[in-house]
């Protein structure tokens, strides 16, 4: 009853805690209770959880009475590095040692972490761990694989639109006289066949035309107001979904207006917007789709592996069906589409004109809950 009546005063969580006497007496679990870092405490032995601050409970995902009750082998699935680090720790070879590890969680995604193990000298059979997430890392490391696969995107798109271009036009050139000739013969039964060729040569032509778009037009400049793109993009999309489909903002008025290409930028989020208005068409026929935009100001975020003291956050959020699995990683790739009739280009233009801000997209996403984030630097 100690433990709990130490931890109720502090947190009010006592009923899941650990009974263990002599964690209790070392007095150290109303210090690590108020720590903002991740702490979990292990039995040395059987490596049980005896204890799990709050911060613990966010990452992991679990309330400390499912933790009291778990080893941990049931939370984690290939942590044999950390095992044998803790036993080292056990049986006194070091003080206290760190690593990175990838934790991996039954049906759950893995956490990239850093992670501190420690001997507790006043309660010698026990272990500490403290875990923090290797977020800066991953994200940078995410951030510029995306910069370099759209670098090399763009160029093979603008090559292969020219390619594609010249023989093209010669095509529906000859489809065009051919048809005329078919026309003055009589034969208006041949001719469905050309008018087949010229339809589809124009279809490739606006699909050309679409690959190019982005490299086509100069960067024009001026100052953007961006809940003035949020609220073109809403109209548009509205008129396109009157019925179904609800468009909530989340804006924080605050945000200042900064240089940048407002065409570019409305085309980026309209892509975007209406990519998941068409992904919530069930939804939509049921009456309950939701899409919300949601801007706020970020400081000191690193975009491209520049510090940014001030930038634009900007959410765009769905409750639809998320991205399949199995596009969900090439989801910004050119003609990669989870839609039978889709083209495949909007979100490759969407991450360019932003790219074209010094910006960056992305995006997470699970079944009910799909986040298209937007990065723009305002500040540098």
């Amino acid at each position: 009853m100690v433990l709990k009546n130490l931890i109720k005063a502090k947190k009010g969580h006592a009923d899941s805690l650990s009974d263990d006497v002599q964690l209790v007496n070392s007095g150290l679990l109303p210090g690590l209770e108020a720590l903002p870092t991740v702490v979990l405490v292990l039995d040395k032995r059987a490596l049980r959880v005896a204890f799990a601050n709050p911060s613990a409970e966010s990452m992991l995902d679990l309330s400390r009475k499912q933790l009291a009750q778990m080893l941990w082998s049931d939370i984690f699935t290939n942590a044999e590095e950390l095992v044998t680090t803790i036993g080292a720790i056990a049986e006194h070879r070091f003080h206290a040692t760190h690593l990175d590890a990838v934790l991996e969680r039954p049906g759950r995604e893995p956490l990239h972490v850093h992670v501190i193990v420690g001997f507790l000298e006043v309660a010698q059979d026990y272990v500490l761990l403290e875990l923090f997430e290797n977020e800066r890392h991953l994200k940078s490391d995410r951030e510029e694989r995306i910069h370099d696969l759209t670098a090399v995107n763009k160029q093979l798109i603008r090559n292969l639109a020219h390619e594609i271009k010249n023989p093209l036009g010669g095509i529906r050139g000859a489809a065009q006289l051919l048809e005329f000739e078919l026309g003055a013969r009589e034969r208006h039964d041949l001719r469905e066949y050309t008018q087949v060729i010229v339809k589809e040569s124009d279809r490739l032509q606006t699909l050309v035309d679409r690959l190019l778009e982005p490299h086509r037009h100069p960067h024009v400049v001026g100052d953007v107001n961006i809940h003035e793109v949020c609220e073109r993009v809403r109209a548009v999309i509205l008129a396109e979904f009157p019925r179904g489909l609800t468009i909530e903002r989340d804006y924080d008025v605050s945000l200042p207006d900064f240089r940048g290409d407002k065409e570019q930028l409305i085309q980026a989020l309209l892509n975007i917007v209406r990519n998941a208005a068409q992904a919530l068409r069930d939804r939509i026929s049921q009456g309950d789709a939701k899409i919300e935009l949601r801007t706020r100001i970020a400081r000191k975020v690193t975009i491209a592996k520049r510090l940014c003291k001030l930038a634009l956050d900007l959410h765009v959020i769905d409750n639809g069906p998320g991205i399949p699995e199995e596009i969900r990683d090439r989801i910004f790739y050119p003609l990669v589409s989870g839609r039978e009739d889709g083209s495949g280009l909007g979100l490759t233009l969407a991450q360019t004109f932003v790219q074209q801000h010094d910006g960056l997209i992305e995006v997470e996403s699970r079944p009910g809950h799909t986040e298209f984030q937007i990065l723009l630097p305002l500040e540098t």
